[in-house]
Formats: C-alpha cells, structure tokens, sequence
C-alpha cells in the first residue's frame, strides 16, 4: 500500500498535515483499506470523556484486510516462518493462502464451541503459529481476544479471566522454553479453580506431555478442528467494536484491561510498520516478542500481515542452546528487519563477540529496539556489532495503551542519534509539561511526555472500569493523555524517553506495577508490610528491590527471603519475583502515613551521597538503619 514516507522532507511534509488537518490525513490512508461500508465521520474525541471514535459507523473486518485484500497477489507468499525452540525441530513456512485457510477453519471452530460476536476468548499459548491463528480467527468471528503470557501464574491468569468475564481458554499441554520444559495446562486448571465464567478450554498439542481433560470442558485443538470447513465469511464489524483486551500492569495492584477496537488499530498498526520499518515486499522481517505482550500483536501479527509481510515467530530464547541463537537465526532465514528488547542486547552483549563470530548478519537492513529507553552503551554495542555500524536503528516509543509506535525513527530517513527516541510519528503530537501541566516550549527541556490530540490506535476505555482509564491517563493533566513517561527534547528537537516518573517498575521492557509486587509479598504470612522500588539494573534495565517487615519468630532471614521470592513468583509469575529482598525493623514514612520511596530507591541503587531532607519523616532513625541493613 502507497504511503510511505521515503525521504526526510517527505516526513516533514506528512507530518505537517497530519498535524493541520488529522481527519483529511487519516481519511486518505484508511482509503486503501477494503471496507464492508465506509465511514460517516473520520474522528470525534474528548480527552475529558474520555470518549474517542475514529471511522463512525464504518463496518469491517480486520482479517478481510490480511486475506481478502491480499491473496490474489500473495497467495504463495510465506506469511509466518516458524522457527522452534530446538534448532533440531524442522521449521514451519505459512503462505498467506494456508494461513487464511486454517483461520477460517479455526474461526468455524470456534463458532462450533460456542464463541459469538462479543464473547472474550483467553489465549495462554506458546509461541507457535496457531497463537496467531487464535488471534485471526478471533477477529474474524468478532470474538475479543485476550493474551495472557504463558509465563503468568494461575492467580494472574485468574485475575484477567475474571476480570473480562472470559467464556473460552486457548492453551496448550506445555511450553518449551530454552531446555525447560513448562506444564502450561496444569497452570490454566489451577487458574480455573477460582474463575466460574469459562465453558470451554481447546488445548493445543505441543509436548505431548500427559494432560488431565476434563470431560465435557476441555478438548483438544487437533479434534475441535478435524471436520470444519476451510472457508468462513467474516463478521462484520463496528469500527469501534472491540478487538482485543490486553492487560497492563499498573500503581495500583489490580492489572487493568487496555482496550482497543477494530478499525483505528488496523489503520496505525499498518501505517506504522510500513514507515518506521521500511519493509519491503521481498524482506524478512522478525519481532522477537512474544504475542503476549502488545509488541506481539502490533509488530509480530497484525502490522506486518496487513502490508503482506513474511514475519519471522521464534518459540525459544536468545541464548538456547548457545548464545549465538538470534543470529544463527538471522542468517539462516536471511532476516532483514530484526526487533528485540535492549534486554535482550544488554543479555548477549554480556557473552562478548565470540558467540557472534560464525555469523555474517549481512542480510540485515534495519534494526530495532523496543520495551524500555535502550542506553548508549548497549545502543552502540547493538548499532556497531549486529548492524555493522550500516545498519538504521529505530529506537521506538509506545505503550501497550498507544497500540504503535508513537516516538521514532523512520529507518533510512531519519538521522540516528543513540539512545533518542528522536521525532513523532506523522498524527502524533507530543507535548513536554511540567509538575504542574504547564507545556515547557522550545529545546533543551525535560519534562513530563503527554500526548494533546488522539490518534486512530488509542487506547478507548480500561475494561469495565471507564473511571479508572480517566484516572490513570487523562486525569493528571487535564485534556491530555499522559503517558507516565518523562522526556528530555535536545537542541535538534529530538525526543529522549528518560524512563517511568509513575509507581511503575520497567523489568525487562514489561511494566510491573509496584503495588502488584507488593500486594504479592504481603500474601506471606510473616509479612506485615511491604515497599518495592525499582534499582539500576545491568541485563533488565530495572531491578525489583524489595523491603519487607517481618515477624522474624522461627525463621532466618535467609528463610524468609527465599519465600517471599517464591510467594511472589507463585501469584504473579518469574518476571516479577524480586530481584533483592531486604528485612527492615521500618520504612521511612511522612507524617501522614505516606512512604518515601526516594529514600528506598536511593538504598536501593547504593547511592547515598545525598539523601536530601528526611526532616518530615516521622521516623528519620530508620533511614540509617535501613542503609546499615543494606550493607552501605
């Protein structure tokens, strides 16, 4: 599809008139789309709502755009290359004809199972090509779909399909992983335990492990879809009707379910993969997300079916069975868009150059970083050694709520500059304000990141709970979506993303709410209360440290420590289990009750040198003694 930016007067120019006149803009690129009936209106929005609605009253469907749109001139083209955690296992390669195929026969699948228009449908797979499948043939029957990462525990799985009210799980018997071999179904019967919503559980065979399946509930994927049919006439679809719910963690414990619906997400999903990637029709491109987060869908699944790419699903991890997987990878597919996680380069930066020596890389054209701000030194570890110092890296900005990326390069035409997010996207308006919403203009500013107009892949509502979506993104500055991030614009008005300012944790490019950590160490029975902050951290990027006071009464420390880490790990899963516990007799907490987490994030990160006023602590003694208690 037409609309890509190619040089960088160009993206002046489109950005310019997105900003002059949005509807006209997005009008024009949503007309390249094939549409059951166009729209009355292209935008009507209000941030104090907040109420947004792009293309009104269109109808749709989302997959008609990947298949029916597509097929008569990619039929033949590999839609999916799947690579498996173990290099001995062959891989798989979908054409786009194959991949419409097994979603219409999963879709009437699904329909067979009882699944209508509207019901929410949990996927907890690994990730294999039919986690794609479940997405596409959710969309097409008009079913919402959400994601939950097959690494979550059974309380956090239980959580979200209660939450949403789910009808139907999608999983699998187990999950390889590196040389693990997880029990992923046993995970989802315990979650059921404590949910009453679910009617159906479809289990995908992967390991072959033995499974118990409950009659009458559960079937298994290979027999749900012996004798449907190979064709399936799409539901037709609001633009606003919902497409999927993915959960985020937040300050506050409870993970909120982020909304998005049909029509703006397709437009900026594609819009924004076709740019800031540059892809074209030949190329390999490979995300190396997991579906489980936003990443997986934006940048995996949706943006690169809908511009006709072939995209690149690896099960496995960057380091198994050696720590030259990724770029045995690239070479072996000839991959030539790469996307990972500064996580992941800061991991393989730690093994050396060795691991990289067998591998050429020079397939690759464009490469990407995405989940946290990358900093320098990983920036021009990744830019020298695996882009060869030719190679654009695209530095991207977005969130689970914005849908796309919002803040980066556009590969090739945009100056790179390390560890800068650099311009907005052509729609995007970023706004720098301070502590009190006051929009600090000019260059050589930092401030608060908010975002003043909507753009087609905005998050509409927080599920069920409209309230709390005003709360947490439209309610701190009125008028404006703010995104929890701060932000420094340099002398060239490029943007730098300088991390968090909220109660939330970036471990591994995946948000952890602090109040979810601590809401899980206070489950132990020996913890009365809790304090978790987030530390500098050299492979994650941030650390969870957390500060527990304990009733010490038949336990050591050491004890204590390990099942607090445990505790943690069991309610909401590996990624969030802390990576430093530390007993304290106190925390440091203001007269009305408030807790100074500045003076735990100092501790934390062994900084002492300044720890600026801790007259109005109702406790001051209790700073030294935690210092003491931290061994500084």
């Amino acid at each position: 599809m037409s609309h890509k930016i190619k040089t960088l007067s160009e993206y002046f120019q489109e950005y310019q008139k997105s900003i002059d006149q949005p509807e006209q803009f997005w009008g024009q690129i949503a007309e390249n789309f094939r549409w059951k009936k166009p729209w009355d209106k292209v935008l009507s929005w209000d941030f104090e709502g907040p109420s947004v609605k792009w293309f009104e009253n269109a109808k749709l469907n989302l997959t008609e755009n990947i298949f029916e749109r597509q097929l008569p001139n990619l039929g033949e083209k590999t839609a999916i290359i799947w690579e498996p955690n173990d290099p001995k296992e062959a891989e798989r390669r979908i054409s786009y004809s194959e991949l419409y195929e097994l979603t219409c026969q999963f879709s009437n699948a699904l329909e067979s199972q009882g699944i209508q228009k509207g019901d929410r449908v949990i996927i907890y797979m690994p990730m294999v090509p039919e986690a794609a499948i479940a997405m596409l043939a959710c969309a097409r029957v008009g079913a919402v779909h959400s994601v939950v990462f097959a690494g979550f525990s059974s309380t956090a799985l239980a959580d979200r399909i209660n939450d949403c009210q789910a009808k139907m799980v999608l999983t699998s018997d187990g999950n390889f992983r590196g040389a693990k071999n997880i029990a992923v179904k046993a995970v989802v019967d315990e979650a059921l335990e404590r949910t009453d919503c679910i009617e159906k559980v479809i289990v995908y065979q992967r390991t072959k492990e033995e499974v118990t399946m409950k009659a009458g509930r559960d079937v298994w994927w290979h027999e749900v879809i012996e004798n449907e049919s190979r064709s399936h006439a799409a539901a037709s679809l609001d633009a606003e009707d919902l497409l999927f719910i993915l959960y985020t963690s937040g300050s506050t414990g409870k993970p909120k379910g982020v909304v998005h619906t049909t029509a703006g997400y397709m437009v900026y999903s594609h819009y924004s993969f076709s740019n800031v990637f540059q892809y074209n029709q030949d190329d390999v491109y490979w995300c190396t997300a997991d579906v489980g987060w936003i990443t997986g869908h934006s940048y995996i699944v949706y943006g690169p079916l809908l511009e006709g790419a072939t995209t690149l699903m690896f099960e496995g991890v960057p380091t198994y069975p050696h720590a030259g997987r990724f770029w045995e990878i690239v070479d072996k597919y000839k991959v030539n868009q790469f996307y990972t996680a500064p996580t992941a380069i800061r991991a393989l930066q730690a093994y050396g150059l060795e691991p990289l020596e067998p591998y050429s890389l020079d397939s690759l054209k464009v490469i990407g970083s995405v989940g946290e701000p990358i900093n320098e030194e990983a920036w021009h570890w990744y830019h020298d050694h695996i882009g060869k110092g030719k190679c654009p890296l695209v530095d991207t900005w977005w969130q689970t709520e914005t849908g796309g990326i919002m803040i980066s390069p556009l590969a090739g035409i945009t100056p790179n500059k390390p560890a800068h997010a650099s311009l907005p996207l052509p729609g995007i308006q970023p706004i720098i304000v301070d502590a009190e919403g006051e929009e600090l203009k000019g260059n050589n500013v930092e401030g608060n990141l908010c975002i003043k107009f909507p753009w087609p892949s905005i998050l509409r509502t927080t599920y069920g709970d409209h309230k709390r979506c005003k709360e947490t993104y439209f309610s701190a500055y009125p008028g404006l979506y703010f995104t929890g991030d701060g932000v420094k614009r340099d002398h060239d008005g490029y943007l730098r993303i300088l991390g968090r300012v909220d109660d939330v944790i970036n471990v591994s490019g995946h948000r952890m709410g602090t109040a979810e950590v601590e809401n899980a160490i206070n489950e132990h029975p020996k913890v009365i209360e809790s304090a978790v902050v987030g530390y500098p951290h050299d492979i994650k990027g941030q650390g969870i440290y957390a500060y527990a006071i304990c009733d010490m009464e038949d336990n050591t420390q050491e004890e204590l420590i390990l099942q607090i880490k445990d505790t943690v790990r069991k309610i909401i899963g590996p990624i969030a289990k802390p990576d430093a516990v530390q007993i304290v007799p106190g925390l440091p907490k203001t007269r009305s009750g408030k807790i100074m987490r500045r003076i735990l994030r100092k501790v934390a990160s062994r900084d002492i040198s300044n720890m600026g006023d801790t007259s109005t602590l109702l406790n001051p003694e209790i700073v030294d003694q935690i210092i003491k208690g931290a061994g500084l």
